[in-house]
């Protein structure tokens, strides 16, 4: 931890986030499940989707952007998928029912898949993948929103760096769980470089006029990982989210300057037991773990890590020792308290 960060413990950070998000307007049980999944995300080391996002969340909910009291619907629904309109919800309040739903389709029918429109952010996406990967299920899920990344062989923004999660449950071992954005960096990273006051990578991000910087107050436009590879998913997933649900934000925002934020989304889960045991099915996946463990170590590598694992040892850590926040989060964390007359517990 850098000398600079306080360490708060995860209890009353989560208790303080959901009683600010109760004071601006959601209902006790929404802002508790919005801040379990911002604190989820610290323990495991995301901050850039934690709680440095609280005051981009109420600056949201303040302009009309993120609704707290949505009036979610079901436009379709079949005994496999559903398709929803989420009223600008915030996005673990539409999102974690969503997966839900689509979990007890996986149990009737093998698979449930759902789109969900009109979404506001939804965090680390990696929490909803899990929610299937607990229940002996493998899951997935996409988001796609306005464009922040430029597409391979373009200098402005035109792609989302559209994020995909998917986990598959183990035995021994903790669950597999990939989750990673199609560009180099995650967005939120130029927000967590900004809260520490340190730079960027080389190679993560554009300036407005398409130049790239490693400095992250000037940086806007993301890089996509992979070049075409990163760009070429990114496209895919709009077409499997935002383009499928009738929502399309990139087209817009290219048009007219539009950049308002809202986003489309999936999440999918699959029935393990449709197809083979699911006691067999995590042996394999614990063996195929540990073969991969066996393999000869590239030169300066101590481990053969697995998807996952390195935000699992961070939640253990993070759980026995607190969450740490960089000053510029710990600010928001304080301008946020003294706005809602919120007292923020700091040992």
């Amino acid at each position: 931890m850098a000398t600079n960060e306080v360490r708060i413990d995860a209890a009353p950070l989560k208790s303080f986030i959901q009683d600010v998000f109760t004071a601006a307007g959601m209902p006790a049980a929404d802002a508790a499940m919005e801040a379990d999944v911002l604190i989820w995300a610290n323990l495991r080391g995301i901050d850039s989707h934690g709680v440095l996002r609280l005051a981009w969340y109420l600056e949201m909910i303040e302009t009309g952007q993120m609704n707290p009291r949505p009036n979610i619907r079901t436009i379709k629904e079949t005994p496999a998928v559903l398709y929803l309109d989420a009223d600008k919800a915030v996005g673990p309040v539409a999102t974690i029912p969503a997966m839900q739903r689509v979990m007890e389709k996986a149990r009737t029918v093998g698979i449930g898949w759902a789109v969900l429109r009109n979404i506001t952010h939804q965090g680390a996406m990696a929490y909803y993948a899990q929610m299937a990967a607990q229940a002996d299920m493998i899951g997935m899920a996409i988001v796609c929103s306005p464009p922040n990344m430029a597409p391979f062989g373009a200098k402005a923004a035109g792609l989302h760096n559209s994020p995909i999660a998917i986990a598959a449950p183990a035995g021994k071992h903790r669950p597999l769980s990939l989750d990673m954005a199609t560009s180099v960096a995650a967005g939120g990273k130029l927000w967590l470089a900004q809260d520490k006051g340190v730079p960027l990578g080389e190679g993560w991000a554009l300036d407005a006029a398409g130049n790239p910087t490693t400095d992250a107050h000037a940086a806007g436009i993301l890089l996509p990982a992979g070049g075409p590879k990163g760009s070429g998913l990114a496209l895919m997933f709009q077409a499997l989210t935002s383009i499928l649900a009738g929502n399309p934000l990139i087209t817009p925002r290219l048009n007219n300057g539009v950049n308002v934020h809202n986003q489309n989304s999936v999440v999918a889960a699959i029935d393990i037991g449709l197809f083979i045991d699911p006691a067999d099915f995590k042996q394999e996946v614990d063996d195929t773990i540990d073969a991969l463990k066996r393999l000869p170590r590239a030169d300066g590598f101590d481990d053969v890590l697995m998807p996952g694992e390195p935000e699992f040892a961070v939640f253990d850590e993070r759980s026995a020792n607190g969450i740490p926040l960089p000053p510029g989060t710990l600010q928001k964390l304080r301008d946020a308290s003294a706005r809602f007359n919120i007292p923020l517990e700091i040992a």
